[in-house]
């Protein structure tokens, strides 16, 4: 069988539908857990003293974020080239979800930063393009909402979703592009000299995998709803026409 055939509607209400029940179940075990884990269970950093522990909202929140538009970005391609209208709807759904994320991202940036710069915001390369791709969220969900044609909204906001996709980029490698700015490189690393001591890292990356885990829950819940609605404004101009 095609993997295509997975994008056939009722095909993707039926293996969604099976499949959440254990997605909002994994991704409340693994938050939780790794919250409480992190929060409760860790030691103060030397340097950082207990604000380093806001890195397990942060992290996960922000990861989420860039990998969001890149959720969208392949599912608006796929419906650029196969016109399935469930990957359109797929992007659709994860819009909302990545600006939530982005939003916990840049609060508690803030929330760290203070302690660690002496202020609440700076114009640091990685924080403006990651306040940018903020904006390209809200952009494209009222892209959404403004235009009345869903095939034509589905159109424009792909280009959109392809054009933040230098955006996402930009937030995720921002500290390699430009040496200069006061934010952190990559909290977890390949090289082990630069990763995180593994008392942090353990419940960091239990949290990292249980938002990755809502976000899918959250884009798969919000894609059935949308599939649900596309049904019932056809039926609905069905009847207008008879």
């Amino acid at each position: 069988m095609s993997i295509w055939e997975y994008a056939n509607p009722v095909r993707f209400m039926g293996w969604t539908g099976r499949l959440l029940p254990w997605l909002w179940g994994g991704a409340a075990l693994l938050v939780v857990g790794g919250l409480v884990w992190g929060f409760f269970f860790t030691p103060d950093d030397f340097r950082m003293g207990s604000t380093v522990k806001i890195i397990y909202l942060h992290v996960p929140s922000a990861l989420m974020a860039i990998n969001g538009w890149f959720v969208m970005v392949v599912a608006s391609l796929i419906w650029l080239i196969r016109r399935h209208h469930v990957s359109a709807l797929v992007a659709r759904a994860a819009a909302p979800v990545g600006a939530v994320m982005t939003v916990v991202g840049l609060v508690t940036g803030a929330v760290w930063g203070q302690p660690m710069w002496g202020t609440w915001w700076v114009w640091d390369p990685r924080l403006t393009s990651f306040f940018v791709l903020f904006l390209f969220y809200l952009g494209y969900i009222a892209l959404w909402q403004a235009i009345e044609d869903p095939d034509a909204a589905a159109d424009l906001t792909s280009v959109l979703a392809l054009v933040g996709g230098v955006f996402a980029i930009l937030s995720r490698y921002a500290v390699l592009f430009w040496n200069q700015g006061l934010h952190q490189g990559a909290t977890l690393s390949l090289d082990a000299e630069e990763n995180i001591a593994d008392v942090f890292w353990l419940p960091l990356v239990t949290t990292m995998a249980g938002f990755g885990l809502l976000f899918l829950a959250l884009v798969l819940t919000r894609a059935r709803m949308h599939v649900r609605l596309r049904r019932a404004r056809a039926r609905m101009l069905r009847t207008r026409v008879a």
